[in-house]
């Protein structure tokens, strides 16, 4: 029944295709020429998306306000007629791959917002088209993948931007700034948290019982480049993050807004060791809690510093913190000078714990918003602060890596980004660099 539904979809989409091309729907793409005369700002952007439902929808809505959404591409067609009910004249398709193909020199960029196991692949078959790409954390699932969509970006000169929408926050680039300019003495260490995953989805359980599959969904498309497996309540739409196969558990769902301040303020790149403590897990899903720790090394003037992370609940010592209750999310940067506090994942909201309890103002670059960034550097402007190969690319290895301890769980694993691999062993190449079914890759 699903595949049924992908035909009549496809063909409806071809149609459509036809029928927008010849009433002129589809938008204008800023040229070379039109770049720097003033008249980009104006011109729409042809935005494909990939995944309508959840995150997916807010960000498509997100992206039509600066282009025309043309195409749409989901695994579930309760999913695609809702979004075809907001976007009528939009082609739709249960599998981008045919998305892509079928609207190939008829989009400018697309916004990919799939479980975490198709990032990798959907951005990059868009990438490799020549399109613009706006990604959802954590990027992708394996450090592999985010490295090839690095290169594709730098090698094309391609806008890009992950979705940690925070990075726009004024407030966090402050902040970033005043302990960039030793503000508040050398960071000491720091300490992030999350929540998530305790009653947000299951983690720390075994595989679930097969069941029939729904008759809107096309589980085999969904599957995409993982491992063939029969289906089962909780992977769609939203449990699919606590599984190995297809998701990055708590640090992936969070891990790249509570990051962001430290990341920004310290850059926190290529730890040179990550532990873990965890509740333990069976590898089939993340652990109900875990405590990662990350050791980074001097950088560009940048003393060495310590950062962990606390998910399932666990929380840092409330000490660090007098006088403030730490709640589901949030950051501390403990400073010679004073601790920066961020209650939450927003990153809009600071507090200065000693040293003399106010923060002083400085003048940064605003943001004009988050997808206002990307379309801007889509259509010929300056790249947005989250591109992959500055920012978001390197946000997401840290974010990873602290996964990768947690598979390992207990052992003190020391990495060497050059080579991008754990030293003095190849047991966690598969979880580094993936295997991809046929029919998939990036």
């Amino acid at each position: 029944m699903a595949k049924s539904v992908s035909r009549r979809d496809v063909l409806k989409g071809s149609a459509a295709v036809v029928a927008a091309a010849a009433m002129g729907g589809f938008g204008v793409r800023a040229s070379a020429e039109d770049r720097g005369d003033g008249q980009a700002a104006k011109r729409r952007l042809r935005f494909g998306i990939v995944g309508c439902g959840g995150k997916g929808w807010s960000g498509m809505e997100a992206a039509a306000e600066f282009g025309d959404i043309v195409a749409l591409a989901d695994i579930d067609a309760d999913n695609r007629s809702k979004a075809m009910l907001q976007h009528p004249r939009a082609c739709a398709f249960d599998d981008y791959r045919d998305m892509f193909e079928a609207m190939r020199g008829r989009l400018d960029a697309v916004v990919v917002s799939t479980p975490d196991h198709h990032h990798g692949p959907a951005s990059a078959l868009a990438m490799r088209q020549g399109l613009h790409c706006y990604t959802e954390k954590p990027l992708c699932r394996t450090i592999w993948e985010v490295r090839q969509l690095v290169k594709l970006a730098r090698d094309r000169k391609l806008a890009t931007q992950m979705g940690n929408q925070s990075t726009a926050s004024t407030n966090m680039r402050k902040i970033a700034a005043l302990v960039k300019a030793g503000e508040f003495g050398h960071a000491k260490e720091v300490h992030v948290w999350t929540d998530r995953a305790k009653g947000w989805w299951p983690q720390g359980v075994e595989r679930p019982q097969s069941a029939p599959v729904p008759p809107h969904i096309d589980f085999e498309v969904w599957l995409g480049p993982r491992p063939e497996r029969p289906y089962a309540m909780g992977y769609h739409p939203f449990a699919w993050r606590g599984f190995w196969d297809f998701g990055c558990g708590a640090l992936g769902d969070m891990g790249c807004h509570i990051f962001n301040t430290p990341f920004m303020s310290l850059d926190l790149r290529d730890p040179i060791a990550i532990e873990a403590q965890t509740s333990g897990h069976g590898r089939e899903t993340f652990p109900e809690w875990s405590i990662v720790h990350y050791e980074f090394g001097e950088r560009n003037g940048r003393a060495p510093v310590r950062l962990t992370w606390y998910d399932g609940g666990k929380r840092p010592d409330a000490s660090l913190a007098p006088g403030f209750e730490l709640g589901g999310n949030g950051s501390l940067i403990v400073c010679e000078k004073g601790t920066i506090y961020c209650p939450d994942e927003l990153n809009t909201e600071f507090h200065r714990i000693g040293g003399g309890g106010t923060i002083p103002d400085i003048k940064v670059e605003e943001s004009p918003g988050h997808m206002a960034e990307f379309a801007r550097a889509a259509l010929g402007g300056e790249p947005a602060r989250s591109n992959f190969p500055d920012y978001a690319g390197p946000l997401a290895e840290t974010v990873l890596l602290g996964n990768l301890a947690v598979w390992a769980d207990g052992k003190r694993l020391e990495w060497d980004a050059k080579r991008m691999a754990v030293k003095g062993t190849d047991e966690f190449d598969e979880m580094l660099r993936p295997t991809f079914r046929d029919g998939w890759s990036v």
